[in-house]
This record gives structure tokens, sequence and C-alpha cells, in this order.
């Protein structure tokens, strides 16, 4: 049946009619989100922070990378989180450790130590809520060539 016969064309039509405003609601619906999203969160910056790495070796396809990391009174990494696992020594000072859940925190002092679990999903910071310079002695683990941290928005904590 040719298309131009009565009972088809009008059904066509409005199939495309129906289409083509589809696809400009969709599309004006997409815009007005884009329009009232919040911004992507930015990574935050480490504050207070200064490093010295003493030794880096690379062996099979791994990084060995130890580093000496002082926090200020007041300073944190900013959020992050490693691709290796990180062991974390205490040398001076007292470390508050939060994770992304804003309500997990642990406490280290003098002579301790802890791990950092690798991964997207362990991001946490680490803060010298303190009075004096706090030191770290820190192994990272980490695959050949990948970033030591890794920087990242603020989960949603009340802190930074």
């Amino acid at each position: 049946m040719p298309l131009d016969t009565p009972s088809i064309a009008p059904r066509v039509m409005l199939r495309v009619m129906s289409t083509a405003r589809r696809r400009v609601a969709l599309a004006g619906a997409v815009a007005a989100t884009a329009a009232l999203a919040p911004g992507v969160a930015s990574a935050t910056a480490p504050s207070g922070v200064s490093v010295t790495e003493t030794s880096r070796t690379s062996l099979l396809g791994v990084d060995h990378v130890l580093r000496q990391v002082t926090i200020q009174p007041g300073g944190s990494t900013g959020w992050q989180w490693h691709a290796g696992t990180l062991s974390v020594y205490v040398e001076k000072g007292s470390v508050t450790h939060n994770e992304s859940d804003c309500f997990s925190t642990q406490v280290y002092s003098d002579n301790s130590s802890f791990l950092e679990p690798d991964g997207a999903d362990n991001v946490q910071i680490d803060r010298n809520l303190g009075t004096t310079p706090l030191v770290l002695d820190i192994l990272y683990v980490s695959p050949a060539g990948s970033p030591l941290d890794q920087d990242a928005p603020n989960p949603g904590c009340a802190f930074q």
C-alpha cells in the first residue's frame, strides 16, 4: 500500500512527529538538568603537609616507596585513596584517620602503626588535630608507575 493512502499516512506522520517531540523534550530535560545540577565535586587539597621521599625500588612490577610525611597542626592530607597498600608508622605526634563514611575514626599516636588498604573505594583523610607537628613514615607498595596518592572529593563529611 502506498504511504499516501488516507489510512496510513496520518499514522506514520503522527509517529514521526511523536518521536521528534520526544527527542526535543528529552534534549530540553537534559539541558535543564545540566544547568540545575551542582558542579562535579573537586578534590580536596592537602594542607600543611611536607613530604620527603627517602627510598624508591621497583621489583617485578611493584614499586616500594618510603616517604616521611610531616603534617603541621591543623593540617591534613586531603581526601585521597591509593593504588597500593600503605604501611604507616607514627614517628611523632598523633594522627586522626577518618574513613569516607564520616563516622569511622581511629587515632594513632607515637610508635604505633596501621595499614591503609588500596582502591578507590577506600577514600580516607589523615588529620593532625594536635598542637605539634605529626611525623609519619609511610611505605607504599603499589603497581609500578601508579601515582602514590589519588585526590578525592570530600564524601560529604563536615570536616575537611
